[in-house]
């Protein structure tokens, strides 16, 4: 039996009555009456099949055991007699979470990558029904009224969208990018309690790639996919109306930088002294580029564009120097001067490592075993701990495997990786769930800078390796709720000091924050359910959000 406070059934004596609290027993307007009217029997809104409410064969004993209660007559016929515990059911949405939260770390590889990443290619193979939005770049007018099928603007908290041209190291699957957006939603969940039904999962249909053009079972539009000014415009609309967090980018980056400053304490070396070789600088490799110069512009004084002098970034043509004309934007910040390796080899990654001699290397070119025995060699006879980071992931893309950059380096390296290893796991679900739940729970339009920065800090600081340097660089993720805290607490401390918060009811004792932060963090529990006023309820006590619930509001909406 848990001994977790909220399950005593009662409410929190502070803070019980906001709308998202998660203590004591939960409003519910849901009954079977209308099921006739339904499209399918298994996706209606009732309290033993809705998403929300759902508690199957455990329904609490508020809503059967007495059956006088005005919820209890009408689950009568709809289950059996006998009562389930959530230890003995087979099959549920609270059930599932719950398992994957008591087991997390083993089964982050299931629900993430690499194991995602299987689904993603097989989705129009495999699909069943719709578990997001879908947006159309060829009806742009449409995207406020098909998001609206989901729920008005105070019924979402939290968003996840990609285009799905660049997903976990397998490139464009397209329409099936959509399994991405799930997949990081449930790790919203479980990693920092944002409600599951107050999430929403979107993919921007922006044509497929050329090898799914033949696939007669593809779902989505097939198109070349399209770019330039038509595609600018479409993700601009979309983002336009949302406060907007990059979590491969900028998320990444933030975890990456938390990491180095763990390890830079651990070796004794000052941030505005390293030196930094970034292997794969797409956007994750310059999102961490970019994280890394500002640190040290911040710390240091320096300008930003000098900060960056400490910083060599390495893609498929080799070290960028400023005479590649195909640079983009964010990979031109950091190309070298060419004056500097006129004349010295710069097109692979050894004469790089050699010639700059740097203290951190991570890895993002998802090019596997590129750092080579020779490679980490010659990094360690400069460097006394070197600091190396193979973040590619699936690990079938890792640039090494951590137990041959322990035996090349003699055990003096220190080692982060992008998925659960038995070293520190540089993984951005440490990061971007407490972002996005301190986002969510100051209620503010705006993510700035600075709160990365407030970010950053907070999971440095939670550093196994602070205490013993043995330990891992960043938190274990069994502890990732626990971390989702204290990013979210500095997240919305650093929006307070900015005026950026529209939530004017937050806590100013430092104490009552946490306290007030995780009585709003969703569990995997059964709670007891009463009763409500239908007519006064909101659209998620009445089982109106989520697929259950879009479906419903169609079907009100089509011609008899």
């Amino acid at each position: 039996m848990s001994s977790h406070p909220k399950d005593k059934n009662l409410n929190n004596p502070k803070f019980g009555h906001l709308p998202q609290s998660t203590s004591g027993p939960e409003e519910c307007a849901l009954t079977v009456s209308n099921a006739h009217s339904l499209p399918h029997p298994l996706i209606q809104p009732n309290p033993t099949n809705n998403p929300g409410f759902s508690t199957s064969s455990a329904p609490p004993t508020t809503t059967k055991a007495v059956s006088s209660h005005p919820i209890n007559a009408q689950l009568y016929g709809l289950l059996p007699p006998n009562v389930q515990t959530l230890e003995r059911q087979e099959q549920n949405e609270v059930l599932y979470y719950k398992l994957i939260q008591e087991y997390l770390k083993e089964m982050f590889g299931i629900i993430y990558t690499p194991t995602e990443g299987d689904a993603i290619q097989n989705f129009s193979k495999v699909f069943r029904k719709p578990e997001g939005c879908f947006l159309n770049i060829f009806d742009q007018d449409r995207i406020e009224d098909n998001l609206a099928q989901w729920g008005d603007p105070e019924d979402i908290d939290y968003i996840v969208v990609t285009d799905g041209e660049e997903i976990l190291g397998i490139g464009d699957q397209s329409i099936g990018g959509i399994l991405i957006s799930v997949a990081k939603i449930v790790l919203t969940t479980l990693c920092a309690g944002i409600h599951p039904s107050r999430t929403l999962p979107v993919v921007l249909d922006c044509s497929q790639n050329f090898q799914l053009l033949n696939d007669d079972l593809y779902l989505g539009l097939r198109r070349p996919r399209v770019r330039g000014k038509e595609y600018d415009d479409f993700v601009d609309k979309f983002v336009q109306s949302i406060a907007c967090f990059d979590g491969d980018v900028q998320g990444t980056g933030v975890i990456t930088l938390a990491a180095i400053m763990a390890g830079l304490h651990v070796s004794g070396l000052k941030l505005t002294d390293m030196k930094l070789v970034v292997f794969g600088s797409g956007t994750a490799g310059v999102g961490i580029a970019d994280q890394v110069r500002d640190a040290i512009a911040a710390e240091s004084g320096k300008s930003k564009e000098d900060a960056a002098k400490q910083i060599w970034c390495v893609d498929k043509p080799g070290l960028l120097l400023k005479f590649q004309g195909d640079l983009t934007i964010g990979q031109a910040q950091f190309a070298r001067d060419d004056k500097e390796w006129q004349g010295k080899d710069h097109n692979d990654l050894l004469p790089v490592i050699k010639k700059v001699k740097p203290h951190v290397m991570i890895g993002t070119s998802t090019k596997p075993k590129a750092f080579t025995e020779e490679v980490v060699k010659e990094m360690s006879k400069y460097v006394e701990r070197p600091i190396i980071f193979p973040l590619s992931n699936p690990s079938r893309l890792h640039e090494a495997d951590p137990k041959d950059i322990n035996e090349w380096s003699e055990v003096k390296a220190l080692i982060a990786t992008g998925i659960v290893k038995r070293c520190a796991e540089c993984s951005n679900s440490t990061a971007f769930p407490g972002i996005g739940l301190g986002a969510v729970l100051r209620r503010s339009r705006l993510l700035w800078d600075k709160m990365l920065v407030a970010t950053l800090n907070s999971i440095a600081a939670e550093s196994p390796a602070l205490k013993d340097p043995d330990k891992g660089l960043v938190s274990d993720i069994i502890d990732v709720r626990e971390i989702s805290v204290h990013v979210a607490k500095a997240v919305i401390k650093q929006a307070i000091e900015e005026d950026l918060v529209t939530e004017r009811e937050i806590p100013e004792n430092y104490k009552d924050l946490e306290e007030w932060i995780r009585e709003q963090m969703w569990e995997p529990r059964y709670r007891p359910l009463i009763r409500v006023d239908k007519e006064k309820a909101s659209k998620y006590r009445k089982g109106e959000l989520g697929v259950g619930g879009m479906r419903k509001e169609a079907k009100r909406a089509s011609p008899q």
